[in-house]
């Protein structure tokens, strides 16, 4: 919300906002753009009858003051995707969608689109080495879209990709996720029948063909007025750590590695290729593709140690993330450390979707604090139920941080790579700090 504050502000709009929280880095961004809030809290006095309009943040409730104060004036009010569209009217849309990586293949597009100097505008879920923001509003001609299938808004409970109608749209694969939202697997899928039927006339579906339960619903729910392309892993190979990829017969090393990044990439090329980018443009943009903050982002690296931070949560981001470090390096021990953070992860009823999640992993750690399951209200967690939903052998479970650090401490670090997957924080480790420390410790052992 903060970004798109910020983006309509150096549009020209005369922007304003409130919160009763504003936290690091929006509050010092907000700040050098001079949109930070005079006092935090909510304030319906500057709800006024001249106001254009009102965008509405997911963290606003129904009986927000400033809302109810909206409604009763009969402003217009727009959730953060139908004010994106109401942008984006006269632009081509990409929006990527799906249950697992939609912020990656957004960002290789925004990548390439970048190195080739297209004019585009974008929004992002996380940060992107080279853009100074998540959200950018201009008059470009194009708009790339990370479509996110949680609601828009308190009182907009439907999907946010449902609002955003896309010329050229992906679908990356379904997993079901959010059950506090979607409290069926049938009930999730219908999101994805809704966003396919919201793609424009003469539009194009992008689709991983690799996904059994996508491809079915792609079969079974066919328009005859859009275009269908499937992708899967492209051709590519894999040496000495590093690997190379070739499409269209042309050929380039990556930064990046693993299956799934290769099909985010083979989508963001098709996606890239409607938009005007040959594969001779897109092979050299992409090869400097660093990654987006938290996929498999690299923390420290030594001769035979890499520390990887990344975001996978749910079960299928979990099992793609751990088996393309495995698969990379295939001779090193690898080490993967999972915290349960979302309210569909610390659900006990849950585990079982994690059934094999872990299991390249040659040690596997699953960590969940007690202070997660009191933030949402959720019962406890035992820890026989997470044994036996990830059904891995030797599996340790941690509830202390303090006790997942010094258990960290006491690895062999020696031909091993460390994977740290969490959408948190582990309750409150600094984890550039500690992977750093591990680092040292293991390069001090080696001397």
């Amino acid at each position: 919300m903060h970004q798109l504050a910020i983006a309509l502000h150096k549009k020209g709009y005369q922007v304003t906002g409130t919160d009763d929280e504003i936290f690091e880095p929006a509050r010092a961004n907000l700040l050098e753009q001079g949109l930070l809030p005079a006092q935090i809290g909510w304030q319906p006095d500057l709800i006024t009858a001249d106001l254009d309009a009102v965008i509405l943040g997911m963290h606003a409730k129904q009986d927000n003051p400033e809302l109810q104060k909206a409604v009763s004036l009969g402003l217009k009010i727009y959730s953060f995707p139908e004010y994106i569209y109401h942008e984006s009217q006269n632009k081509t849309r990409v929006v990527v969608g799906g249950s697992h990586g939609k912020t990656t293949t957004t960002s290789m597009i925004m990548h390439v689109l970048k190195h080739t100097q297209q004019s585009f505008d974008y929004l992002v879920g996380a940060r992107v080495e080279g853009f100074d923001q998540s959200v950018n509003i201009t008059n470009a001609p194009v708009i790339v879209c990370e479509g996110d299938e949680y609601p828009a808004s308190a009182i907009e409970r439907k999907p946010k990709f449902h609002f955003l109608y896309p010329h050229v749209a992906i679908l990356t694969g379904i997993a079901w996720d959010h059950i506090n939202v979607f409290p069926t697997f049938d009930f999730y899928l219908e999101q994805f029948i809704i966003f396919i039927n919201r793609i424009e006339k003469g539009g194009l579906l992008i689709y991983n063909e690799s996904d059994p339960v996508l491809k079915e619903l792609v079969t079974t729910h066919t328009r005859n007025d859009i275009r269908y392309q499937s992708y899967g892993i492209p051709e590519h190979e894999i040496e000495n750590g590093s690997t190379t990829v070739s499409i269209d017969g042309i050929k380039g090393a990556l930064k990046v590695f693993g299956n799934h990044n290769l099909m985010n990439l083979y989508a963001a090329y098709y996606a890239c290729k409607e938009l005007g980018i040959a594969a001779s443009a897109f092979i050299p943009a992409i090869g400097s593709f660093t990654g987006a903050a938290k996929r498999l982002e690299l923390l420290a690296s030594s001769e035979d140690c890499v520390i990887y931070r990344d975001f996978a949560h749910a079960p299928s981001k979990v099992k793609a993330t751990i088996d393309a470090v495995k698969h990379q390096f295939p001779e090193r021990k690898l080490i993967g450390v999972l915290e349960l953070h979302t309210y569909s992860s610390l659900n006990e009823a849950f585990m079982k979707e994690y059934n094999g999640a872990l299991e390249p992993a040659d040690e596997a750690v699953v960590f969940y604090s007690k202070h997660a399951l009191e933030i949402k209200r959720l019962p406890d967690l035992p820890v026989a139920s997470i044994e036996a939903g990830f059904n891995k052998k030797g599996l340790t479970v941690f509830t202390d941080s303090k006790a997942l650090a010094e258990w960290l401490h006491t690895r062999n670090y020696e031909n091993s790579n460390l994977l740290l997957m969490s959408s948190g924080n582990y309750d409150g480790i600094d984890i550039p700090l500690l992977a750093n420390q591990l680092m040292e410790q293991h390069l001090k052992s080696r001397n």
